[in-house]
């Protein structure tokens, strides 16, 4: 076993996501960090209920991070916060993600309007991008 599955903590700065209970509760558990001035990294740590059959993270674990991690961007971008929901999800991947690698989600809203967002970013394992990534939301103000 390797290190990162005898601590699956996250890393320093790290804390768990606390998202709303439901189907986020069976893909992560996820956590919230900040990385500089870019909006707060989500991470996960690849757990076995993420593998597939080739021992790799499901294609659809990474496709789902995505979409938590450009939502909770566009979620966290005002106060009060916005409600955003996926209209349009891109992921390239390029690489795979091995059982107890951390993954962290880097996200850039492109453009924020009136009722949509436009956002982007990277998935990465240390300094080696896994996927890309672009999604659409619509947003609804309070």
């Amino acid at each position: 076993m390797s290190d990162t599955m005898a601590d699956p903590a996250p890393p320093e700065g790290f804390e768990p996501a606390c998202f709303s209970p439901g189907f986020l509760d069976h893909g992560g558990p996820y956590f919230l960090g900040r990385r500089g001035e870019e909006p707060r990294v989500v991470g996960l740590r690849i757990m076995a209920h993420h593998i597939n059959y080739k021992d790799g993270a499901h294609g659809g674990v990474i496709s789902t991070f995505a979409d938590v991690a450009l939502s909770h961007a566009v979620y966290d971008a005002e106060r009060p916060r916005l409600a955003p929901s996926t209209i349009t999800l891109q992921v390239n991947y390029l690489s795979s993600a091995r059982l107890g690698e951390w993954l962290e989600a880097h996200v850039t809203i492109d453009r924020m309007g009136g009722r949509t967002a436009y956002t982007s970013g990277r998935i990465m394992r240390g300094e080696d991008a896994i996927a890309t990534m672009s999604g659409v939301f619509a947003i609804r103000r309070s």
